[in-house]
């Protein structure tokens, strides 16, 4: 799998999750939500979201989404913002690889797409059995060093 951007390879770091078995709208609404922030901030925010102390912003998906506190349709998808968290620190000790200051990165490129489905045969009454799809979702971060 490529990645979206071409980037200047000595002042990022990248990291990929392939078929991450999550929800692929909340995943999209988490990477929105960190891209341009820096790292981080990104890292305490997506901490935060696990406890369940700050809720996702929701702004696509909105339909039977409730209000929270301070940031209107939201929730807090948890499963979903471990694996991102997992793409993130990936991303951070590539930077830290290239010797890159950790203190300057910001999150220039936060992608979430929808992998293809993997099929299951789930039986049901009577020996019939019918096809059950689980979503997946490829991650994408690119970080970036600022002066």
């Amino acid at each position: 799998m490529k990645y979206v951007m071409e980037t200047d390879k000595k002042k990022t770091a990248r990291a990929m999750s392939i078929e991450a078995p999550i929800s692929p709208r909340d995943a999209l609404e988490i990477v929105r939500t960190i891209k341009g922030m820096k790292l981080g901030p990104a890292k305490d925010y997506l901490d935060r979201v696990i406890k369940k102390k700050s809720a996702v912003p929701y702004r696509k998906f909105t339909d039977s989404v409730s209000h929270k506190r301070g940031t209107g349709p939201g929730r807090f998808p948890v499963k979903a913002a471990k694996y991102v968290l997992d793409t993130l620190s990936n991303a951070e000790n590539n930077a830290e690889f290239k010797q890159l200051d950790t203190e300057k990165l910001v999150v220039k490129s936060a992608i979430a797409q929808l992998a293809p489905p993997i099929k299951f045969y789930v039986y049901k009454a009577f020996g019939s059995s019918g096809k059950f799809y689980r979503e997946r979702v490829h991650i994408q971060i690119i970080l970036e060093e600022i002066e």
